[in-house]
Order: C-alpha cells, then sequence, then structure tokens
C-alpha cells in the first residue's frame, strides 16, 4: 500500500473504524469511504483553470449513516429494484428483504452501501475494497466475494467491479455518485447537458418496477439522443415521467454488453467541464435527483435539495431476475462477475 492516502473517519456503532481515502492524479483528485465504499468528492479542473468538485458528499460519518439517498456509495448485491422481492432460480424461490414499499432496492435494508469494505491493495491514484457477503444475507443465495477497484488516470476515474459466488446466485454491482458538473454546492442542475446513448429504454409501473416492455425512446421525452438541458423537458405531462417524479429510468446502451463503450454525456455550460460515462454493462440508470429532498447538508453546509445533481448508474435492467427477456442477472457458481465503467472529464471551450 504504497503511498496510498489512508486518514480515520469516525467509528461505527459496532467498533469499526472507517477510512477515508485520497487519490490522486495530475488535476484530478477523489475521496471515498470504506463505509459503503462511498465516493465523497471528486475534483476536476474547469475552463478558468480552477478546480470543482462535482460531487455530492457529506461531512460526516453521523451524516452517512442517517441519510437514505445511497450518496455515493457502492451497490450491491442487486443495484435497482426487484419486484415483489423475490426471484426464483433453479426452481426455488428466493424472498429478499423489501425497503421499497414490498419491492426491494439497491440490496435491501442492510446493502454493500451500508457494510464497512476491506481495504486491498492501493497507491497514489488507486484502491481495492473488498466485501465477503455471505450465503442468506438480505436472502441471496451464495457466498459472495467482491472487489471494486478505483483509479484515477489524467483524466477519469475508472471503477472495475469483481466478484465470485459459492453457488448460483444473482448480481448486479453500480456506484451511485450524484454529480453536480457546475460543482456539488452550486444548486440544481436543471441547465446543464445530458445525452444518452440509448435508441430505447425500461418503462416502468407506479412502483418503479419495469413492465417487462423494451420501448423505444423516439417520439418521446425520453429521447435523450441528441443531447439537451436536464430540465428541458423533466417535468412534461408524460406518464413515465409524472410517476417518477422526473427521470429515473434504466436506458438500453446502443451497442454490444461487454464491451467498453460510451452511454452517456454530461456538461455545466457554468464550469465548462464535460463528462463521458463508458460502461461494459447492457443499461445506464439515470436519474435527475427528483427526491433529494431531506438529504443532510452536505460539504461546507450546501444545502442539498431536488434536482441538485444527478445519477448515472451503470447496470443489468432492473427486475431482471423476473423478467427472462432482458439480459440475464446470473452469476453461476465459481464463475466471475466483472465489468467497468468510465467516468471521463473533458472541457467544452
Amino acid at each position: 500500500m504504497d503511498h496510498l492516502d489512508l486518514r480515520p473517519f469516525g467509528t461505527l456503532p459496532d467498533g469499526q473504524p472507517v477510512a477515508l481515502i485520497t487519490l490522486r492524479k495530475g488535476r484530478l483528485s477523489c475521496e471515498l469511504l470504506t463505509y459503503g465504499g462511498a465516493l465523497r468528492s471528486l475534483t476536476v479542473p474547469d475552463r478558468q483553470g480552477g478546480e470543482v468538485d462535482v460531487l455530492l458528499g457529506l461531512p460526516t460519518l453521523e451524516d452517512y449513516l442517517h441519510q437514505d439517498k445511497f450518496l455515493g456509495a457502492l451497490i450491491g448485491r442487486y443495484a435497482n429494484r426487484i419486484g415483489d422481492s423475490r426471484f426464483t432460480l433453479n426452481g426455488k424461490e428466493y424472498p429478499l428483504r423489501a425497503n421499497d414499499g414490498k419491492n426491494h432496492l439497491h440490496g435491501g435494508p442492510v446493502g454493500f452501501d451500508k457494510q464497512a469494505w476491506t481495504v486491498g491493495e492501493g497507491g497514489a491514484d488507486f484502491v481495492t475494497l473488498t466485501l465477503h457477503s455471505p450465503d442468506g444475507q438480505e436472502g441471496y443465495p451464495g457466498d459472495l466475494d467482491v472487489s471494486v477497484t478505483y483509479r484515477l488516470t489524467e483524466d477519469s476515474i475508472v471503477l472495475d467491479y469483481r466478484a465470485r459466488s459459492s453457488a448460483d446466485t444473482i448480481c448486479n454491482l453500480t456506484n451511485h455518485a450524484y454529480f453536480n458538473l457546475s460543482g456539488h454546492q452550486s444548486g440544481p442542475v436543471t441547465a446543464q447537458g445530458i445525452q444518452i446513448y440509448a435508441q430505447s429504454y425500461t418503462p416502468t409501473d407506479t412502483g418503479s418496477i419495469p413492465i417487462g416492455e423494451i420501448a423505444p425512446v423516439e417520439g418521446t421525452p425520453m429521447d435523450l439522443r441528441l443531447g439537451q438541458p436536464i430540465g428541458a423537458r423533466v417535468d412534461e405531462d408524460f406518464d413515465q415521467l409524472t410517476m417518477a417524479g422526473g427521470y429515473d429510468h434504466n436506458y438500453v446502451v446502443d451497442g454490444p454488453a461487454g464491451v467498453l463503450r460510451p452511454a452517456a454525456r454530461a456538461w455545466s455550460p457554468d464550469t465548462g467541464i464535460t463528462m463521458e460515462v463508458l460502461t461494459t454493462q447492457p443499461g445506464i440508470q439515470f436519474y435527475s435527483g427528483n427526491y433529494l429532498d431531506g438529504c443532510p447538508a452536505g460539504k461546507g453546509g450546501a444545502p442539498y435539495a431536488r434536482r441538485w445533481a444527478f445519477c448515472l448508474e451503470t447496470q443489468t435492467f432492473p427486475d431482471a431476475p423476473n423478467k427472462p427477456q432482458f439480459p440475464s442477472a446470473l452469476l453461476a457458481k465459481g464463475e466471475e462477475y466483472h465489468q467497468t465503467t468510465v467516468y471521463r472529464f473533458g472541457l467544452r471551450p
């Protein structure tokens, strides 16, 4: 762990210490916590030559323990929602713990976001966090061993996810970073641009569970292929938007899953900062921060509120274990789950 910058950030109620890790490479720097693997800050250059922290994050560990927004956290075992909190695998039904009405969200009440991760290898610009999830945790089969490596390059943060299970199981990992490319403290993101490279998306019911259809974005406010301000159509009278309070939908990323390819782009007219998301995953959830109200005050006392940030969470489709027409979320015993997501930063003139 040569040159890994690691400092105390508090102690969990069970006595486990939590560390704050700082990574640096060129003009990029980021902070993350061993609690939930949460990304707490990400500083990138703006067009004036200054530096902007583009990630929502909280001042204290206590704040992280008392928020329900999954702020910056690693999400597992299953990112997004599983309908009716159950799935069937190899002919056996597995009930999961419900934490979103009758549904199961982001791995359950004690998902990977609420656990202490272990620091593995690390250096000035990278660190690997590991977690052992025992058989039966939150209802999932198999002992699951997970590792996530965060690595900074000159212009990107790269997240590399790996997992293996002792039994057939389902696995879908992501990171729930909240981005504001004008700066975490700057206010609503509705004037910031969004472009998603997707011809189709998965419409949902009132509980945000996909109905099983893969629908074209063409001719609807879900069409973000050409790029537009986040706020341009977010409040249109379109059932998918009114039910979710804005964008909170899984998009089917163009191109073959398993290949690192562009999924989305975002930009700030204020700072000139651009962000491109590349992923090997089949889907990406675009969330326009519709329910950020009630978040604890952020770094420097910033009063994070509705639509003060957006998320671009790369993923397997929500409720895929109950939708055979969706790409499979199966992780077979002994096989390796592996996916990569890159957030690459640049500047608009």
